[in-house]
């Protein structure tokens, strides 16, 4: 629950990003009470996967993490819920083990999001999968960072978008749940070209215009499908 100074200083912010800020205020239409959660998910997949072990990177007050069934889990965030009080960073640096599940919900800014997919892709198991969570921002508030509005899902986007362009590895988005990014470490047969230039100066107007193809949409059932493959 925000207090009445954070409130009027996200007010402000706002009013600064509409006066200074990218112009586009179109959103998608997506009714996430249709869809399966992320724990729903999350179980589905230990169970058709037989997965024993889970590190999830941001746990929130364990929303997710006190719902996920699997024999080993693993939880880190630096102020509330998990395991291990701590930054990703921190505890990548010093891990040992691997993991058959990895979910990064940690801090939504896309430059903390890609170093816990590159350091989440040195401690996947073969066979493993890495998910993440809010893919698929509805509004350009929700995605602007800093975070200036209380439903923020940061621009984890833009991390999905940079996957998307690498030969190693398979990245997908599952329409559930705020958009849920599948990464499986094996050739990507669907590369998207973009040129890193382009990639850095992404806005909100691109992701909109684009987000199916760059986000590389599918359903739960098709996500199942491909798990099953790996």
């Amino acid at each position: 629950m925000l207090n009445k100074k954070q409130k009027l200083t996200m007010k402000l912010q706002r009013f600064l990003y509409y006066i200074y800020g990218e112009k586009f205020y179109k959103q998608l239409n997506y009714n996430w009470s249709k869809y399966p959660t992320r724990s729903h998910i999350i179980n589905e997949l230990i169970s058709l996967k037989k997965y024993n072990s889970f590190l999830e990177i941001g746990c929130d007050k364990n929303v997710n993490f006190s719902n996920v069934l699997i024999s080993k889990k693993i939880g880190v965030d630096p102020n509330s819920g998990g395991t291990h009080k701590m930054t990703s960073d921190v505890f990548f640096r010093d891990n040992k083990e691997k993991f058959d599940l990895i979910f990064i919900d940690g801090l939504h800014e896309t430059n903390q999001v890609d170093r816990d997919i590159e350091n989440s892709l040195k401690f996947i198991n073969e066979g493993g999968t890495i998910l993440l969570h809010d893919c698929l921002p509805k509004k350009i508030w929700h995605q602007i960072v800093p975070c200036i509005y209380p439903k923020w899902n940061g621009d984890v986007w833009k991390s999905i978008v940079k996957s998307r362009t690498r030969n190693d590895i398979d990245t997908y988005t599952i329409v559930a749940d705020h958009g849920i990014g599948a990464i499986f470490k094996k050739e990507n047969k669907n590369v998207l070209n973009l040129s890193g230039e382009k990639l850095k100066k992404l806005k909100y107007k691109d992701y909109y215009e684009y987000h199916s193809k760059f986000m590389n949409l599918i359903s739960v059932e098709q996500f199942f499908d491909i798990a099953k493959q790996v």
